[in-house]
């Protein structure tokens, strides 16, 4: 079964898996949040999840960015519309950085290291692996 991730934002939910076999984080997507619910259904129906892993916004301090609030009401819906899937929240600061620093690295175009699409869905997937490397 596969662990899903997902990097929250009020205009865009960037969206990674793992493999079956839970060794490599994939970017999957980035959705709007008010389609999130239906894309999930129809994801799930033809690939199982075992756990939801949500970015956790925190400042510097550790204390819950302005965002939290947002993120917080997403898990919640996540937990309410999928209860038997568990759902752990995961400090997500400087994925998005780490995500903007690896589209430059990959030789991409100024217009690619502007697709905020793709910098959630890269984020997710950062999200995603530092989670996966805690849990070795």
């Amino acid at each position: 079964m596969r662990i899903m991730a997902f990097d929250y934002g009020t205009k865009r939910i960037g969206i990674a898996v793992t493999d079956p076999m839970q060794i490599i984080a994939t970017g999957l997507d980035t959705i709007h949040p008010l389609k999130i619910i239906e894309f999930l259904k129809n994801y799930m129906a033809a690939e199982p999840v075992e756990r939801f892993i949500v970015g956790e916004p925190k400042q510097m301090d550790n204390t819950p960015s302005q965002s939290a609030m947002h993120v917080k009401g997403f898990a919640n819906l996540l937990k309410k519309t999928f209860p038997d899937i568990p759902l752990e929240m995961f400090d997500e600061r400087f994925t998005s950085k780490m995500a903007s620093a690896t589209i430059a690295q990959s030789g991409m175009g100024k217009k690619a290291r502007q697709n905020k699409e793709l910098v959630d869905t890269i984020s997710a997937v950062i999200l995603l692996q530092s989670w996966m490397g805690k849990s070795f």
